[in-house]
């Protein structure tokens, strides 16, 4: 169904540089969004700081694999020909 509304949205595999700099700009926004929502409800920087590293150490690295993962599973993907690749560059 999404592939009539979004025909040939994606291409085929990334490359670890792509996946490390995707994993560190969605952590600097979680950095953020985890610092606000922790300091919203105690009202203490120590507190918000101190969750804000620890949480985003370990999630970090469960991105990164989860999206390196998903990388290998072929299932969803749309493998171009690479005529069709070339045109598109």
């Amino acid at each position: 169904m999404i592939e009539k509304i979004l025909p040939q949205t994606h291409h085929a595999e990334e490359t670890l540089r792509r996946s490390i700099v995707k994993t560190v700009s969605y952590r600097v926004a979680i950095l953020i969004l985890d610092f606000v929502a922790i300091y919203l409800f105690t009202g203490q920087v120590k507190v918000a700081l101190s969750f804000m590293l620890v949480s985003n150490i370990y999630s970090s690295l469960g991105y990164f694999f989860h999206e390196r993962i998903w990388d290998k599973i072929k299932w969803g993907k749309i493998v171009r020909k690479k005529e069709d690749s070339e045109e598109l560059a």
